[in-house]
């Protein structure tokens, strides 16, 4: 093991059972703030995620011989985008 990983999983430190069989009770509504039309104005919808990228990347197929793939991946991590920028400075005739 290592150092980095702990021995057991974080326990949420909340009776999770306890939880799950609540039954709210109709007092607990008078809790919850009224909603009003300045609250809605205000909302905005985050819908998570990366933005989209300008130039997005397309997966492809290609065979390569297996001593040029052996080769690329001697380079080390961050092979694929070193070849992938290698392979954009070549322009087609």
């Amino acid at each position: 093991m290592t150092a980095s990983k702990r021995a057991s999983p974080r326990s949420l430190g909340s009776d999770l059972a306890k939880i799950a069989a609540h039954v709210i009770q109709p007092e607990e509504y008078d809790e919850l703030p009224e909603l009003t039309d300045d609250m809605l104005a205000r909302e905005t919808i985050n819908k998570g995620g990366r933005p989209r990228s300008e130039n997005p990347k397309k997966l492809i197929s290609i065979r390569l011989p297996e001593a040029v793939i052996q080769k690329w991946r001697a380079t080390g991590p961050g092979w694929q985008t070193r070849m992938a920028e290698k392979l954009s400075r070549v322009v087609p005739r």
